[in-house]
């Protein structure tokens, strides 16, 4: 039996992967009126006369939603909001295992944006937090933006800026042994979508200053009206691309120093990864089967090969990320998940492995490695206490 068949067998035996467990004991008609009516009334008061008491008066401080409309889930497309029910459950399972954050799985029946963001916004008094999962672009960027214009609390779309903050602490202790600095890398993505227009604004956040997207039309340049079909498209257009390259992948990556694939399997070839700069870095996440093989890169030149896999060294997982960031937000009450605190989320990852550990296979920690929660979740609260967005 395959992992696919042996994951449906047991998802029939589990009949879903999380449940409600109360954290108090209702055992007798005191129990009762204390948990329930007519004690409940005042934390209900409490609550009316300051809302800001929902955070310590129920589990919303530490309660976040997972919401999707199933337009993107996983590598299987647009399967439908209930189809990616399983998705999210895991999600929510996860939440819990890495970052102990209750999460409620929630999937909205809708593609239009602007019911989808009221939809959500209705219901954000119930959380501390919402992760958005699995929404396909650029329908995702105008969710997250509207919501984030009517929310006081995080809105976080993990595909971007998760997969985000892996990638630069990746990319941090890649350069470390590559001996390259940021500002003075050529770096080019295949993919231009969610997680590539996230992944590049952090890296420029960090210093990178010529980063090249390759799209459907090659590559996206302000020059060129093909390359830029959405409005995504053109405002990555404006910030990127600087020597104003146009053409395929493979004519653009001549000379890069990095490639960042977030795309489809097999558009890397050997030959272009040996047509890169001296010590090449290629991360090539397209899951389940990346833009080219980790074997396949190494043998062309690559030094560094990280991918979303983990059968091969270092897998780029949005698991090191989320839990301890929303566990760092939740813990200081903040409002916004700002790149402040996405770029300490990476730093602190990165600064997990010991320059004694790190080598060409080993450039970020392993998910089970216990430290990445805490490390991540300080990081993550510092940086919001010192950019003016934690509100204890």
């Amino acid at each position: 039996m395959n992992i696919k068949e042996e994951s449906l067998k047991k998802h029939y035996e589990w009949k879903g992967k999380i449940r409600i467990t109360p954290t108090v004991s209702v055992k007798d008609k005191t129990n009762l009126s204390l948990a329930y009516t007519p004690g409940v009334a005042e934390p209900c008061l409490e609550i009316q006369k300051d809302i800001n008491k929902s955070y310590e008066l129920t589990s919303r401080w530490n309660t976040v939603a997972v919401i999707t409309d199933g337009s993107a889930v996983l590598g299987l497309g647009d399967i439908g909001p209930e189809a990616g029910m399983p998705v999210m459950e895991g999600k929510a399972l996860l939440f819990k295992q890495f970052g102990d954050v209750d999460a409620i799985p929630l999937c909205v029946r809708t593609k239009d944006v602007d019911t989808f963001v009221n939809t959500v916004s209705l219901l954000l008094g119930s959380f501390g937090g919402v992760n958005l999962e699995d929404i396909s672009a650029p329908r995702c960027f105008e969710i997250e933006r509207k919501l984030k214009e009517v929310s006081d609390i995080p809105i976080f779309h993990d595909d971007q800026h998760g997969t985000a903050i892996i990638t630069a602490a990746a990319l941090m202790n890649a350069l470390k042994l590559t001996g390259k600095k940021i500002e003075e890398l050529k770096i080019v993505f295949s993919g231009a979508g969610a997680a590539g227009n996230a992944i590049g604004r952090l890296l420029m956040s960090f210093g990178a200053k010529n980063i090249i997207y390759v799209a459907r039309n090659g590559a996206v340049c302000i020059d060129d009206e093909k390359s830029m079909p959405t409005e995504e498209h053109r405002r990555l257009a404006l910030i990127s691309n600087p020597e104003r390259l146009c053409g395929p992948l493979s004519s653009v990556i001549k000379g890069a120093d990095v490639f960042i694939g977030v795309s489809k399997p097999g558009l890397l070839t050997k030959e272009m990864v040996r047509s890169m700069a001296e010590k090449p870095i290629v991360f090539a996440m397209a899951n389940p089967v990346p833009e080219i093989m980790p074997e396949e890169a190494k043998e062309a030149g690559a030094y560094i090969v990280g991918t979303g896999r983990s059968d091969y060294p270092n897998q780029i997982n949005n698991l090191l990320a989320f839990p301890g960031v929303f566990r760092g937000a939740l813990d200081c009450r903040a409002s916004d998940i700002n790149e402040e605190m996405k770029i300490a989320a990476a730093k602190a990852l990165a600064g997990l492995i010991s320059d004694d550990e790190l080598c060409p296979d080993y450039i970020l920690p392993d998910p089970f490695d216990p430290r990445v929660k805490d490390a991540v979740a300080k990081a993550v609260a510092t940086a919001a206490r010192e950019s003016g967005v934690a509100r204890i």
